[in-house]
C-alpha cells in the first residue's frame, strides 16, 4: 500500500466515523470559504435582518 492510498484510506474512515458520530456528513467547505452564495442563503440574510431584535441594533 502506498502512501498516498494510505492517506486517503485515513481519510475515508475519519469522514465515516464523522457521519456516525453527527449523522450528515460535514461539507468540505465551509460557507465563508466558498466564492458564490446561492438565493438561499440571501433569502436567509434578509429573514435574519427583518426579524433581529432591535437591542440587537445597539451597539454601545
Amino acid at each position: 500500500m502506498t502512501e498516498q492510498s494510505r492517506n486517503r484510506s485515513s481519510e475515508a474512515d475519519r469522514k465515516r466515523r464523522l457521519a456516525e458520530v453527527f449523522g450528515d456528513v460535514l461539507p468540505d467547505t465551509t460557507s465563508d470559504e466558498r466564492s458564490q452564495r446561492g438565493p438561499a442563503q440571501t433569502e436567509t440574510e434578509r429573514w435574519y435582518r427583518e426579524n433581529r431584535p432591535p437591542h440587537h441594533d445597539d451597539h454601545r
